[in-house]
């Protein structure tokens, strides 16, 4: 009986995450980075070329092909739909939730193990990329993955995390390449504690498996190539090292992380300073790990809110910490109580109240994207107005984890997460409905692709197309009854031959789908 009450407890674990990881509703990509990738898996699909990460009819060589694999062979397995499409970031995430309840049982114990994950999957953050097509919950899963088997290293006897630790670096390196030298380098305290881990040979068996991916594929498309691979890829490095369209101040994570790990951060800025004077070996991935990765990655030129994703585990376990000093210290559970219950849930009102009454109508969402919204943020405020000073630990943390965790559901639900592009996809359904669309190729005429507008515009469409085309250099190119996405009208009008705009609104614009009569 007692076994059937804890294999019920455990499936409940994994029943509670559904609503923050699962989405069965339309979906729609944004162009950068996810558009862009599934738009290579695509071809991938189409052109049965699995080396070359392509770009319409040329090569694209900035990355691995690690992702847009992945993409391709989850819709070649369990058909060419955008579920698919996210499986492998879905799975990436569970794994990484999984992972994060490990490590808290680690540090801290089994009791309350379930709080760090909820905490991570209620991080607005890792909520936000863990429902992109991107690689950068991929990498991170593996990072922490990576962190977990170290600190599971007890002795020279632990072969399988010692060749885990290994295996995740060559991984990583398939993902997001030269970024994998920043958790290293971040790790290098404590790897200098545990030093005998570089002397095993299982740690060295496992790079050379997590580096067979990347080793396949840069033997698979060097015939290719007039240079070896690593060589675009250092190119690429170069770029991002020095002065781009993502260079920003030094200072650029101390303002960024805070709001990014809103609603977590300020209890993990707690815990951080608690644990940094009161844990001893712990503060070394605790404390160390993280701030040394910060301040690498604030060195470095470009600067984007998703590379500190592979901290955020990290982040959630220290929320716990600084949730539970704050409660386990009279001298600071006053205003911890105070804030959390009055002051904030008054400011979320506040903030939805007027959301309602004066911008809800100049927003481009639905009445379905509104009311969740607006639902999600009123139980988010209710849920924290509940907590009292005579609430025990666990009755404070449950109230704690209930607003996000509602607030974060709804909105999954409500498709803000999901369907991004919701009013392209809704006039990309219309247009596959028109008969003369219908199984016909739609050609993308090159020169319309000419800023990043029009590109974003243009990979969004193309996804959402169902025969995709060839890239022509103009109009001239296209035969009789073929149909092309074009920008400009009046080159059409300049021709001896007969073109027709078929379809074409704001929401398209600049594309407009035209047909060669």
């Amino acid at each position: 009986m007692i076994n059937r009450i804890l294999k019920f407890k455990n499936l409940y674990k994994l029943l509670i995450f559904i609503p923050l990881i699962f989405y069965f509703g339309k979906r729609s990509y944004i162009a950068f980075d996810e558009g862009f990738y599934a738009l290579q898996a695509r071809w991938i699909l189409d052109k049965g070329n699995w080396s070359i990460p392509l770009w319409w009819d040329g090569y694209f060589l900035d990355r691995t092909i690690g992702l847009q694999f992945l993409i391709a062979k989850s819709q070649e397995i369990f058909g060419r739909n955008m579920f698919a499409a996210y499986l492998p970031t879905t799975a990436a995430a569970i794994l990484m939730l999984f992972t994060t309840y490990k490590m808290h049982e680690e540090f801290f114990n089994k009791t309350y193990a379930i709080i760090s994950p909820l905490i991570l999957a209620t991080t607005y953050l890792w909520f936000d990329y863990s429902h992109l097509a991107t690689q950068d919950i991929i990498y991170s899963c593996l990072v922490t993955i990576g962190i977990f088997s170290l600190v599971k290293i007890k002795s020279k006897d632990n072969k399988l995390y010692i060749l885990l630790f290994g295996i995740w670096i060559g991984l990583s390196f398939m993902m997001k390449t030269f970024l994998v030298f920043v958790p290293l380098l971040s790790l290098l305290p404590y790897l200098f504690i545990k030093k005998n881990i570089l002397f095993s040979k299982f740690f060295w068996l496992g790079l050379l498996i997590g580096f067979i991916p990347y080793l396949f594929w840069a033997l698979s498309i060097n015939p290719y190539l007039e240079k070896n691979i690593i060589f675009y890829l250092v190119e690429k490095f170069n770029i991002l090292s020095n002065k781009n369209n993502f260079t920003n101040p030094f200072y650029y994570y101390l303002w960024n992380i805070p709001v990014t790990y809103l609603p977590w951060s300020i209890f993990a800025i707690i815990g951080m300073s608690y644990n940094f004077h009161e844990s001893k070996e712990n503060k070394y991935i605790l404390v160390f790990f993280p701030l040394t990765l910060i301040a690498i990655l604030s060195i470095f030129s470009t600067k984007t809110p998703y590379y500190t994703l592979q901290i955020s585990s990290i982040f959630s376990l220290n929320t716990y910490v600084g949730i539970k000093y704050l409660f386990n210290y009279q001298r600071y559970k006053l205003i911890f109580v105070f804030i959390t219950s009055k002051i904030i849930p008054l400011f979320i009102f506040c903030l939805t109240f007027t959301y309602y009454f004066f911008f809800k109508n100049i927003t481009n969402f639905n009445s379905k994207e509104n009311t969740f919204l607006i639902l999600g943020l009123l139980f988010f405020g209710l849920s924290w107005s509940f907590i009292k000073h005579k609430n025990s630990f666990t009755e404070i943390l449950i109230a704690l984890i209930i607003g996000p965790y509602l607030l974060t559901s709804f909105v999954l639900q409500s498709g803000l997460f999901t369907d991004r592009s919701r009013e392209l996809r809704e006039q990309m359904e219309y247009i596959s409905s028109i008969d003369i669309v219908k199984n016909q190729k739609i050609n993308v005429i090159k020169s319309g692709i000419n800023n990043s507008i029009s590109q974003s515009k243009i990979i969004r469409i193309s996804l959402l197309t169902p025969k995709l085309g060839e890239r022509l250099e103009g109009i001239d190119q296209l035969k009789k009854s073929e149909l092309a996405w074009s920008t400009e009208f009046r080159e059409i009008k300049n021709n001896n031959y007969v073109y027709e705009v078929i379809y074409e609104n704001d929401i398209l614009k600049p594309w407009k789908l035209i047909i060669k009569k």
